[in-house]
């Protein structure tokens, strides 16, 4: 069975242990360690290369240049946001920081545990809590209206993954259809979701998602882009 590595980055010692605490027991998870500031995570980041990262980017010692700076030194890794914080603006710089997945701190365990399986996994998680907050403060966000407003998880699917990959490579609604053997109609609703979901209005948005995420080698779209 594959692991996910992990290294968890809090300046609370007792929600580090906590959540170690509780990883270490479920074999499918791999903690190699904790950083309680910004220049251990990054000394960790470089020696060990996680699969994921685990942070409060706004806890003392870290900051949203903390996610920026991790995103630079490792492509491979995915990054979770754990934050008391449900500002609006704060949430979108994260994420266009480098962060995949965000959830509240006071969110249940269980979600916690849901949103590392889901990244780890490749794929996205947001507490409904922090759409909310998107949604409340009007900040580059379209069709919010359609997502249920609970902390159940938002997932981006694989047939929405596959929607997301062909837009970041540059082909219209009519296109994708062809390949994936959809209907427009189909393809246009897979793109209103991908975006209410990702809290964005436009397709530069999207693929710069597209890419932190890894789905779409950022290479590969600025030569496509030039060409």
């Amino acid at each position: 069975m594959t692991t996910t590595s992990i290294l968890i980055a809090d300046s609370s010692p007792l929600f580090r242990y906590g959540l170690k605490t509780v990883l270490e027991k479920d074999t499918r998870y791999d903690v190699l360690g904790e950083a309680e500031s910004e220049e251990q995570l990054l000394d960790l980041l470089s020696e060990k290369e996680p699969d994921l990262v685990v942070m409060d980017c706004l806890a003392s010692g870290f900051s949203i240049d903390t996610v920026l700076q991790c995103a630079r030194a490792s492509r491979k890794t995915r990054m979770i946001a754990i934050t008391a914080s449900q500002n609006g603006l704060t949430i979108v710089n994260a994420l266009r920081a480098g962060i995949t997945s965000y959830i509240k701190k006071d969110c249940s365990m269980a979600e916690v545990l849901e949103a590392i399986e889901v990244t780890g996994q490749g794929g996205t998680f947001f507490c409904g809590q922090i759409l909310d907050a998107i949604r409340r403060e009007s900040i580059d966000v379209s069709d919010l209206d359609l997502v249920d407003l609970t902390c159940d998880p938002v997932v981006l699917t694989q047939r929405e993954i596959e929607v997301l990959i062909l837009i970041s490579e540059g082909m219209t609604n009519i296109q994708i259809a062809e390949k994936l053997f959809l209907s427009n109609h189909t393809v246009n609703t897979h793109r209103k979701n991908i975006m209410s979901k990702l809290g964005v209005n436009n397709t530069a948005s999207m693929v710069m998602y597209a890419v932190k995420s890894g789905f779409v080698s950022p290479n590969k779209f600025l030569f496509q882009q030039s060409s």
